[in-house]
């Protein structure tokens, strides 16, 4: 499984970007999909999730301003980043739950190479 993400890159403050990730491989299903980000001297922290029915979980610094969305067809999220802010320069990872088998009980866990996004005039 492979996770590849794009989208990433440098605008000023007050911008938007869009990040996309693809899951590609051999697997039964994805479940939750998510985008954590992790700046420079810090923990990686949770962005953003969506479930495979579309239930959404945002981060408080980024409700409003971000909007996560996927197509279970291609096994693909997004993530919408409007109004950016200095704060949310960081790797951006995208991070997928998924299940090889039908019979799997817990799905595994597969992380992106991550994408750079710095927000800065």
């Amino acid at each position: 499984v492979q996770l590849v993400e794009s989208g990433g890159g440098l605008v000023q403050p007050g911008g938007s970007l869009r990040l996309s990730c693809v899951a590609s491989g051999s697997f039964f299903s994805v479940n939750i999909m998510g985008w954590y980000r992790q700046a420079p001297g810090k923990q990686r922290e949770l962005v953003a999730s969506i479930s495979s029915g579309h239930m959404t979980n945002y981060a408080d610094s980024v409700s409003g301003r971000f909007t996560i969305s996927r197509d279970n067809t291609k096994n693909t999220v997004f993530l919408q980043m409007n109004s950016l802010k200095p704060e949310d320069t960081a790797v951006y990872y995208c991070n997928a739950r998924i299940f090889h088998y039908s019979y799997q009980s817990f799905p595994s866990d597969y992380w992106g190479q991550g994408t750079q996004v710095t927000v800065s005039s």
